[in-house]
């Protein structure tokens, strides 16, 4: 019974063509964004056009090296949680390199980005009692579930719609706990969130903010710091959460914020208290790669400049960048599941290219697409091969292409 219910499930996102397929790619270091392509014949190297690896630091000397002097010093794994055996040198690092990048009086590591999402709003939402969570639509899976995992009452307002934000702002008691999550830079669509008027809107209503950073840490803002600092508005935020698993190249995730606010969520915070720490290669090689970026610019820079690069050639081709886009995250849009996941395929059959198809419900139906991220390691050969190559592919499965003036960018 329990067999045929979930294989069920299972065809139904075959059929829908939702159904997630792994592809076996080995990044090679010191290569990236080559890989190799596993379970062939003979294995090939493809390029990598969808990591999150947005500035290529999990190849960055300081950080290998940093991780490799971490575990001959200290071994493979921490030993514990933080409570118990698992908090080492690294950590007091790496936390005071986070707050000081942010400009706040603390920070508090996780595991992951998810995590430091999911177990903060938890833990925020049991805190205050009678408290009420406003979200954009468009918030990421690991928002989501750390608001719906608790009871508490929840108004989501259209993706940056900043009157319908105030409208149900207003329509609660001033006095009433409030807390506002949203983020920076929204990964599916590349655009970016009103961060002042929002702020303005909880010192208005006496709301705290929360924003998630985790795609726009390292490549905007002075010393890389994000939107929030970019806007000089870092200080009007009351908890900025980030990630180590995109432009620092490693893992983990982190929130910074006051010291009464970090003390309480490190306190409370289920998810954060019963779970393993991150070994200290992991911290050490975090650590390294926020020390580096905080000092240069040049990582960055190449990415946005590259990134004009591909809009460029693209915008030449007719290739449809979604308008929404005005960051480094390029959606190219197909607009069937079918065709994106086929032709997702017959890129990296034919052409060597590696790009994951983005289905319903990570985008919502008729909007599927291919989610383009170019790195200051691609080269211009390899971003007019991948323009030629989705040319190829737009022809061959009738995917629509569109007039140039019908395609704006930044």
């Amino acid at each position: 019974m329990y067999a045929e219910m979930m294989n069920n499930k299972i065809q139904s996102l075959k059929e829908s063509g939702q159904y997630r397929e792994f592809v076996t790619i080995n990044r090679i270091r010191g290569q990236y964004p080559l890989a190799m392509l596993s379970g062939q014949e003979e294995e090939q190297s493809v390029v990598v056009w969808c990591s999150n690896d947005y500035l290529g630091m999990s190849q960055h000397s300081a950080v290998t090296e940093a991780a490799h002097e971490a575990i001959q010093l200290f071994g493979a794994g921490s030993g514990g949680s933080r409570n118990i055996g698992g908090t080492h040198q690294h950590y007091n690092l790496l936390e005071s390199s986070l707050a000081d990048w942010h400009n706040k009086e603390a920070a508090l590591v996780y595991p992951t980005g998810y995590g430091s999402n999911d177990a903060t709003l938890q833990c925020l939402l049991r805190l205050f009692p009678e408290c009420i969570i406003f979200s954009d639509e468009l918030n990421h899976a690991s928002i989501i579930n750390g608001i719906r995992s608790t009871k508490t009452d929840r108004a989501v307002f259209r993706h940056n719609d900043v009157e319908h934000l105030e409208g149900l702002l207003a329509a609660q008691p001033i006095d009433r706990p409030k807390i506002i999550v949203f983020e920076s830079v929204y990964s599916m669509d590349g655009d970016v969130s009103p961060i002042k008027e929002i702020c303005s809107l909880a010192k208005k209503y006496n709301a705290l903010t929360f924003i998630d950073e985790v795609h726009a840490i390292g490549m905007y803002g002075p010393r890389g710091a994000g939107i929030a600092a970019e806007l000089g508005v870092e200080n009007q935020l009351d908890i900025i959460q980030g990630t180590m698993a995109k432009g620092i190249g490693v893992i983990g995730g982190y929130i910074a914020a006051s010291e009464e606010m970090v003390d309480a969520i490190r306190s409370f915070a289920s998810g954060f208290i019963f779970t393993t720490s991150l070994p200290p290669s992991i911290v050490a090689a975090c650590n390294a790669s926020v020390e580096h970026l905080k000092k240069s610019d040049e990582e960055r820079n190449t990415l946005h400049r590259k990134t004009k690069i591909l809009r460029d050639e693209l915008y030449q081709a007719g290739i449809p960048i979604m308008k929404s886009s005005e960051t480094h995250i390029l959606p190219v849009l197909v607009g069937d599941a079918k065709k994106c996941k086929d032709a997702a395929k017959r890129l990296l059959e034919k052409h060597r290219v590696y790009l994951q198809p983005i289905n319903s419900p990570t985008a919502p139906v008729g909007t599927e697409r291919f989610r383009v991220n170019v790195t200051p390691n691609h080269t211009e050969e390899q971003i007019l091969q991948l323009t030629d190559a989705l040319i190829e592919v737009f022809h061959h499965f009738d995917i629509s292409f569109v007039e140039r003036t019908d395609v704006t960018f930044q």
